[in-house]
């Protein structure tokens, strides 16, 4: 079998070795050589990745990987799966496979036999991948770190072969020697793409290329992605780490050109226009194309644990974890206290937000989310600054937002289909499953909202109390689950909705955060931030059950509660009593309610709307 270095480097000459050898089921079996070898002890960390390599320093046509959310998904793009080729010295002919390939490759004295009958059209589908938006930075260097492999400058092209398409057929007779075409064509075969010679003059002025990219400031490359199969397993937002051959052809770059004047060309070959030309092809030194042949979906994006928390062989690591949880989550409210004035219960209820997620979905409902507003932030200050750097410290993916009147009447916060270009532009709350919002309400100054302010409000709001975005479509919005864990940060009672409010009641004095912060940032030691990391992850992917007799005695207690006082227990205050009490069991390390948590829950949200009563009394 062949060695690293061959499937590492050369993994298109093994798919059509492998291709001869079996050709009934040689897909399968291709993808099954390479699952396996990835299998292998630290083989992924060999494989480079374009997440930290500049692509100048990655070579063509080798395995790389990825790691991307999902912004977009084109339209589904035709392809010779199987072409035949004929040596024109010796007159045979083989068949070759054209899956993982933008271009059909030919020796100069073969050539494609586009209308033989053993060709076969295939399709596979694009997916418009960008870097995880919001992925901190302290995940982005443990990935680097992880890369045991350092990527040299790649040579350039050799000219020694041909590059034909292979989905042209009736331009094939037509082309000079020598010429470089596209390989597939997205949508209907009667829109096929025409090429150019490099002596065509007719191209467009350049066009600076939007990433798209959901958030600003965002480095790293966006990609293509070609998948083979298993299409409807694929949506926009799923995180996913792709593995597979880069195509970087500097080929690809001709479908951007404008279609010359030809009577040999069918004038309906443009029809899709300039702009969606730019869009579906741009340059691949700018957005490489990359066919996937192993699909991994990220189920946590902690670097520091292996990515199946459920599988036997890591169930010792969970158990681990678990056994120190208790005195992790001391360490934690501790640690939250002091950065909160002192105040142990708003620690606590950070605590139960930082880990809470969607765990189910009944109807319109979310179960699980926990939206929280602190209020009694100090407006006028880095406060807001400086907690979200100690949250950023912790979780895998975390973005601040300031509610300034400019940011919510300029910025665009909803996803919206641009038709020109056939694409779906992305909007802040485009972001993946349990990516950590923190709104800066302190920053709000008084002012008028405009419309798009009072839209973006209104986008915020659907997200924290139902988890969904209506995405824009222009006729007709479309409904797009969400999981975002949103903090609104505020000196008065947010404007936007939450789960829980907890007004701040410090304990010392509101000038000394600054130094608050940067005590507790010196306390966190490598070993220990680890342990935070860890266990954050840990308890989000925990599952949680409510024993029968458990739940009779918490129905039981309600209706209690219900008939001592009706106003101070209604259907929702009980809801948010389960969720807290679900989080506060999974942080001390429980799966299951006890009812020594049962009560400290109850006290909790008893003293919680005690404050906001005393609060309202004041006022």
């Amino acid at each position: 079998m062949p060695g690293v270095e061959d499937w590492l480097n050369c993994p298109l000459d093994i798919v059509q070795r492998i291709f001869e050898q079996n050709k009934e089921n040689w897909t399968q079996t291709a993808c099954e050589y390479f699952t396996k070898r990835l299998q292998e002890k630290n083989t992924l960390s060999w494989i480079p990745s374009l997440n930290n390599t500049k692509l100048h320093n990655l070579k063509p046509n080798t395995l790389v990987k990825f790691r991307c959310m999902v912004q977009d998904m084109f339209d589904p793009e035709f392809y010779l799966g199987v072409y035949e080729v004929e040596d024109t010295k010796t007159g045979q002919t083989s068949l070759r496979t054209g899956r993982y390939r933008d271009i059909a490759d030919c020796s100069p004295h073969q050539q494609i036999h586009f209308e033989s009958s053993r060709n076969q059209t295939l399709d596979r589908q694009t997916l418009y991948c960008v870097p995880v938006p919001a992925e901190t930075p302290w995940v982005k260097e443990a990935f680097s770190s992880d890369c045991r492999v350092r990527a040299t400058p790649s040579t350039s092209y050799s000219a020694v072969r041909q590059k034909r398409s292979l989905d042209n057929d009736e331009q094939t007779n037509m082309e000079p020697e020598n010429t470089e075409v596209t390989m597939e064509t997205e949508g209907q075969t009667s829109e096929n793409k025409r090429s150019k010679t490099d002596e065509d003059t007719g191209v467009t002025p350049p066009v600076t290329h939007d990433l798209n990219f959901p958030l600003a400031g965002e480095t790293g490359p966006a990609c293509l992605v070609k998948i083979y199969e298993n299409f409807d397993n694929f949506r926009v937002n799923d995180v996913i780490e792709f593995v597979g051959i880069l195509s970087v052809d500097p080929a690809l770059a001709t479908a951007t050109q404008q279609p010359q004047e030809s009577p040999f060309v069918d004038p309906s070959d443009g029809m899709e226009g300039v702009e969606e030309r730019h869009v579906h092809c741009p340059p691949p030194s700018l957005v490489p194309r990359l066919h996937a042949i192993v699909v991994n979906k990220v189920q946590h994006g902690n670097p520091l644990l292996p990515q199946n928390l459920q599988s036997e062989e890591n169930l010792a690591a969970i158990q681990g974890v678990l056994s120190e949880a208790a005195s992790v989550r001391q360490d934690l409210i501790a640690m939250f206290q002091q950065a909160l004035f002192g105040d142990s219960l708003a620690a606590e209820y950070l605590l139960l937000h930082l880990v809470s997620t969607v765990y189910a979905r009944r109807d319109v409902m979310a179960l699980g989310k926990f939206s929280l507003n602190l209020t009694g932030c100090p407006p006028n200050s880095s406060f807001s600054q400086e907690l979200y750097r100690l949250i950023q410290e912790l979780v895998t993916k975390a973005h601040l937002l300031p509610m300034t009147l400019e940011n919510m009447n300029t910025l665009k916060f909803i996803p919206k289909k641009d038709y020109t270009a056939n694409r779906l532009t992305s909007g802040i709350l485009q972001l993946s499953e349990k990516t950590h919002l923190v709104i800066d309400e302190t920053a709000l100054q008084p002012g008028q909202l405009d419309a798009n302010g009072v839209q973006n409000v209104t986008a915020l709001g659907n997200v924290i109390s139902w988890q969904k975005c209506d995405y824009d479509f222009n006729y007709h919005r479309s409904e797009f689950p969400t999981n975002i864990i949103v903090l609104t940060l505020s000196e008065g009672k947010s404007l936007l909705p939450s789960d829980s409010l907890v007004p701040i009641k410090p304990q010392s004095n509101h000038t000394s955060f600054s130094e608050s912060f940067s005590v507790i940032h010196s306390s966190l030691t490598p070993v220990l931030v680890s342990k935070f990391r860890t266990y954050i992850s840990v308890i989000q992917s925990l599952d949680y059950d409510l024993t029968e007799e458990l739940q009779k005695a918490v129905e039981g207690d309600f209706v209690e509660m219900r008939k001592n006082d009706p106003q101070s227990m209604t259907a929702e205050d009980f809801h948010q009593l389960l969720i807290v009490s679900r989080w506060l069991s999974l942080t001390t390390g429980q799966k299951t309610l006890t009812k020594e948590v049962w009560e400290r829950a109850k006290l909790m949200e008893r003293e919680r709307k005690q404050r906001i009563k005393s609060q309202s009394n004041r006022q």
